[in-house]
């Protein structure tokens, strides 16, 4: 099941401007993560899924490397998407199987604008494996879903990839029981986000 889209920018405060001139949708503050040196804007995508626009926290600076490869992004790009699996453990086993590291499984935490405090569990290799067309898996496990806090929302319309050698992918995608239209083309993902006043193209 899709749980989110990660779309990474360099600039955090233009990227979600861009967005809700784009969409009519004007995202929320996620949270911080703390160490990484980063930042979150959420927007719904239904009652089980959202998008995620991360960036630098300029307030905070990181310890350790940033997510998703943000310190050497030279363009706003849609890096990599999660999938939240039935079983986590078993996901990464399958994933393992059919070729493909997620890497271990990790427990993480944010506190929400509010004070609340998220957790979960996920694995995420970096780099993501097959340039962030397959998936990395997450776990909420007794936290609420960011997307079940009352986020803005806006339609998933179109989300789709395609890779250089679609059946190589095809093959880890069918492993996490998950799915998503890969063309042959140069790697890359590809979502269209609709709202109330327009479309938006993430790539």
């Amino acid at each position: 099941m899709l749980d989110h889209l990660v779309f990474a920018t360099r600039d955090l405060s233009a990227a979600v401007e861009r967005f809700a001139v784009a969409t009519g949708v004007q995202p929320v503050e996620g949270g911080r993560h703390e160490g990484r040196g980063t930042r979150n804007y959420l927007v719904g995508l239904g009652p089980t899924s959202y998008l995620e626009i991360i960036g630098p926290d300029l307030e905070r600076p990181g310890t350790q490397p940033a997510w998703f490869g943000i310190d050497e992004l030279t363009a706003d790009k849609l890096v990599t998407w999660a999938v939240r699996p039935d079983d986590i453990d078993a996901a990464v086993i399958a994933a393992r199987e059919a070729g493909v590291d997620l890497g271990a499984v990790l427990p993480m935490s944010r506190a929400t604008p509010t004070g609340e405090l998220l957790s979960w569990r996920l694995a995420l290799a970096d780099p993501p494996p097959y340039d962030g067309i397959v998936p990395f898996v997450i776990d909420w496990g007794s936290s609420r879903h960011p997307a079940a806090s009352g986020l803005p929302s806006a339609e998933l319309v179109e989300f789709s990839a395609t890779y250089p050698r679609p059946g190589d992918v095809g093959a880890v995608l069918d492993a996490l029981d998950v799915s998503l239209p890969v063309a042959a083309g140069e790697a890359g993902l590809r979502a269209v986000v609709a709202g109330p006043g327009g479309s938006c193209t993430l790539r």
